[in-house]
């Protein structure tokens, strides 16, 4: 257990140090900077777009690069599961791009990108100013498809929130929870995959059982879910039979746990096979694809993600264009803030070389992930993904998850590096202040 303590700890140093083996190489070489500037335009102000942003300077400060970002702060989807489980306030999960715009002198314009023309190589925004790009990075996250679910559309989400988006619906969904009776039921609806953070639903029913066993002890969570087998399913099931009992039960896919319709009036869940679940309070996780200017580009596929070059992340379908994060197809890697960071310093590299008539480097990604169940029980997983033959693989033997028989001071110190992670991330991002050390 030791040398697993030791290697995790080894691994977040790494990562949180900007540990990009991809960009190590252009960070210390002087050449790219002495080179002739280029216009690059990034859509999209979360970890994946601030992060490209922020390196495409740092690896060649002469760059003109603008940012378009409609939100003049960023709430993160990490940690906010926390907030709805009364760990964390709101205004700590936001961030602003004052550094970005300061320190590295990219343009930051909070406006809507309404539509990309990929052969002229210019952005329309929502005031009707257009940009022109040499090079165009996407980071849309994702959007809703409210097509994907019966009964489930923007008016619905407002009844059934899916705080899938930080911001004012994990708030609507807070403020439900705090006004339900103690001894209601709590229900999350999980989709199948692919969804931005495979852990996040099983982390948010953690959390909101540690919010419900501290105001709201006789309540019940059920978790109806679209799959039979979910991320770090072990240890979190370890980890609410350990915390919290019996106030959590899930319910699979086999034993009838997709959901297929819904009504938002009286809070009922239809099952695939016609069971009928009513809950006081009730959070939709519904199907999902990319942002919407991933389409408008011409980008997506008939799965409504992104393929992209696996090397550089450049879109299969349009030149010029590099699209990063949860938008898109980059399996096995997961779609998450991390990934999606990662994902930027990689395509930030590959811009630069490819304007400086330079091939790519070979690149390498890092993502880990942690899960905080309860205030001292964190649970963690990590890898790191290469192209093999063609294809984004996981290397064999890298990371993997916390070991099932660990005791309470391992999950202890687990759950106080999850506030180390995110400080890490998101001062590579945005170079902003964290969170306390601590989660007690």
């Amino acid at each position: 257990m030791d040398s697993i303590k030791m290697n995790r700890r080894k691994l977040l140093k790494l990562l949180g140090a900007g540990g990009a083996l991809a960009a190590a190489g252009p960070l210390a070489s002087p050449a790219f900077a002495a080179r002739t500037a280029g216009r690059v335009v990034g859509v999209g102000g979360g970890f994946g777009g601030a992060t490209a942003a922020k390196y495409l300077k740092r690896l060649q400060p002469g760059l003109d690069v603008t940012l378009v970002e409609p939100a003049r702060e960023f709430y993160t989807c990490p940690f906010s599961n926390l907030y709805l489980g009364g760990m964390r306030q709101m205004e700590q999960i936001v961030h602003g791009y004052d550094t970005l715009k300061n320190r590295y002198g990219i343009k930051v314009v909070h406006q809507y990108a309404e539509d990309v023309d990929g052969e002229a190589h210019t952005v329309r925004l929502a005031n009707g100013e257009t940009l022109p790009y040499d090079k165009l990075v996407l980071s849309p996250g994702i959007d809703i498809d409210f097509e994907g679910l019966e009964g489930y559309d923007e008016a619905a989400a407002e009844k059934l929130p899916h705080a899938w988006k930080a911001g004012d619906q994990t708030r609507l969904l807070r403020s439900q929870l705090e006004a339900m009776d103690d001894g209601g039921t709590f229900i999350l609806s999980a989709p199948d995959n692919p969804f931005r953070c495979p852990p996040g639903p099983y982390e948010r029913v953690s959390q909101i059982a540690h919010y419900f066993s501290q105001h709201k002890p006789r309540s019940k969570i059920l978790l109806l879910d679209a799959k039979d087998a979910f991320s770090k399913q072990g240890l979190f099931m370890d980890g609410w039979r350990e915390v919290y009992g019996d106030m959590i039960e899930w319910v699979g896919l086999s034993d009838d746990g997709r959901v297929v319709r819904v009504d938002a009036d009286s809070r009922e869940l239809e099952s695939e096979f016609g069971e009928i679940h009513r809950g006081d309070v009730v959070n939709v996780v519904p199907p999902q694809k990319a942002g919407a200017i991933a389409h408008r580009a011409g980008v997506t596929n008939g799965s409504g993600w992104v393929p992209v070059k696996p090397h550089t992340f450049e879109s299969q379908q349009v030149d010029d264009i590099y699209v990063v994060g949860d938008a898109t197809i980059a399996a096995p890697m997961p779609k998450s803030g991390f990934c999606a960071n990662a994902q930027a310093r990689v395509t930030a590299a590959a811009i630069v070389a490819e304007l400086n008539g330079q091939d790519p480097l070979d690149p390498v990604w890092t993502n880990t992930c942690y899960s905080v169940i309860a205030p001292e029980y964190g649970i963690s997983v990590a890898g790191v993904y290469r192209v093999i033959d063609g294809e984004i693989r996981e290397v064999e033997g890298s990371g993997g998850v916390s070991p099932r028989d660990a005791d309470a001071a391992f999950r202890r110190r687990e759950a106080e590096y999850a506030v180390q992670w995110y400080n890490a991330i998101v001062q590579d991002t945005w170079e902003t202040r964290g969170l306390q050390k601590t989660l007690t």
